[in-house]
């Protein structure tokens, strides 16, 4: 049963009306609160929670050193084409063989021909959340995508290609807004928008704590940021000005005090607004997690566990519906991949893992799901040194609803940068093995947003381009719901 409902399409249009009011100078704070008017009419049962959390990864990961072909004919493959060593060494930037045997990946399911992954080796814990939990899934080959693709169509421009590929900002817009650069929102705040009639606390359906995020920005509704030690406070109004209690004071009656002019008036509705919520999220994130709870030092587990926090104050936030953002920067690896890759790929392993570890102690392991996002993948063949930018890439979901090891998902790319039309693989990949997306970020999206409560009939309002997804092209499925949700 979809939780959001055909009431939803009444909720959207209004939140599209209370958007156009804000551009004719209507205040968004007024249209906010309207909102939670309807939300609070709504409230559903306080047992019933759901989240989404989007790991985004900066740069561009590499995704052949993440997910790395384990047969013996495609890890061959893969060590010639990166510079590996005798009988499947190290070399260049390929990882030995020897070193992948404790990550190696066991599905259910074996992959067709015989075809074998397994994990960069610093991923240990998100293989045995694989193997051993199987509360991660592995999904091969995501992208964005306007249409399925094969490289002769790519060449002759005989389908829509997305706009500025390999270009950092435009490609993390891509995979944010699942739509044409420059469009107002992200999937995750569409998302949102459909779901916070379920929250009395609608100011906290869509927390980033990684800084201004267009994935989380609705069509009129925009997200709540959040530091890694709590809410973020209004300078001046928290600790005093000039060593004066009574100048802070005065700032803050001054700041929040009615005025009769429009856009006075509205400056101080969203900074009395700021200021309750700081207060609301002090309270509701409790005391920080013992140490050893999260990884020590940790960018991107610091994030999580203020995720983990917020999700444990969720009852006093008001929030039953929730989408969240996190990040770990660094992934644009052209130099060093050998030496940096390691300690990013542990980063987003081990932290991944203690937050599902969390969320199972919270008694919410099936509610709540991890999923990576990347700006892209990178060019399968070396730099020298590094891997370039690319296409295609190799992500991960995570949570107690997630079918993990029944399968990999996906379709299992070619390995090669073989530039003869003749050759296997040719169609899959535009030069360098930069690999054209069997799967797009709308699937993967709408998979996710399924499994929150997206009922069909809204998922094309969410995700424009699903439209052209959902039968076999050029050979390969493109299934709406790719199956690895519960």
């Amino acid at each position: 049963m979809h939780l959001i409902d055909s009431g939803a399409q009444t909720r959207r249009a209004f939140l599209r009306r209370s958007g156009q009011l804000a551009m004719a100078g209507t205040a968004l704070p007024f249209a906010l609160n309207l909102a939670t008017i309807a939300d609070a009419a709504a409230q559903t049962s306080s047992s019933d929670y759901k989240a989404l959390v989007c790991v985004f990864l900066y740069g561009g990961n590499d995704y052949a050193n993440t997910v790395v072909a384990y047969d013996d004919t495609h890890y061959n493959a893969y060590s010639a084409i990166r510079g590996g060593g005798a009988n499947q060494s190290a070399g260049g930037i390929a990882l030995a063989k020897a070193d992948l045997a404790s990550t190696l990946l066991k599905p259910t399911a074996a992959l067709p021909n015989g075809r074998q992954y397994a994990l960069h080796p610093a991923m240990t814990s998100m293989a045995r959340l694989f193997n051993e939990d199987g509360a991660a899934a592995v999904l091969l080959n995501v992208g964005p995508l306007a249409d399925p693709i094969v490289r002769r169509q790519y060449l002759a421009k005989t389908c829509r290609i997305p706009p500025k590929l390999m270009s950092h900002n435009d490609q993390q817009g891509l995979w944010q807004t699942s739509a044409q650069p420059g469009t107002k929102g992200g999937w995750g705040g569409r998302i949102s928008e459909l779901c916070r009639a379920q929250n009395t606390g609608a100011l906290f359906t869509c927390i980033s704590a990684n800084g201004n995020s267009v994935f989380l920005s609705g069509e009129s509704a925009s997200h709540y940021q959040i530091g890694v030690n709590g809410a973020i406070p209004i300078n001046g109004m928290k600790a005093n000005v000039y060593g004066s209690s009574t100048v802070r004071a005065a700032m803050a009656q001054l700041a929040q005090q009615a005025h009769g002019h429009t856009m006075e008036n509205e400056y101080a509705r969203v900074t009395q607004r700021s200021v309750s919520a700081e207060g609301a999220v002090t309270s509701a994130i409790g005391e920080p997690y013992a140490a050893g709870t999260f990884p020590e030092g940790d960018s991107l587990a610091s994030q999580l566990a203020m995720v983990a926090r917020l999700i444990r104050g969720r009852s006093a936030l008001g929030v039953k519906r929730q989408v969240f953002m996190v990040g770990l920067g660094g992934f644009d690896l052209h130099d060093n991949l050998m030496a940096k890759h390691p300690a990013l790929l542990a980063s987003v392993s081990n932290s991944m893992t203690a937050f599902h570890q969390e969320m199972v102690a919270q008694g919410l392991g099936d509610q709540v799901t991890q999923f990576t996002a990347s700006d892209f993948g990178r060019a399968l063949s070396s730099n020298g040194n590094g891997s370039d930018h690319g296409w295609g890439g190799h992500h991960f979901i995570v949570g107690g609803a997630v079918k993990g090891k029944q399968k990999i998902y996906g379709t299992a790319p070619a390995v090669t940068i073989d530039n003869s039309a003749t050759q296997e693989g040719y169609d899959w990949h535009i030069g360098q093995g930069r690999l054209i997306p069997t799967t797009s970020v709308d699937q993967y999206a709408a998979t996710l947003a399924t499994w929150f409560g997206v009922s069909a009939t809204d998922l094309p309002d969410v995700l424009p381009n699903l439209k052209s997804f959902g039968s076999a092209v050029n050979g390969i499925e493109y299934p709406k719901n790719l199956g690895f949700m519960a």
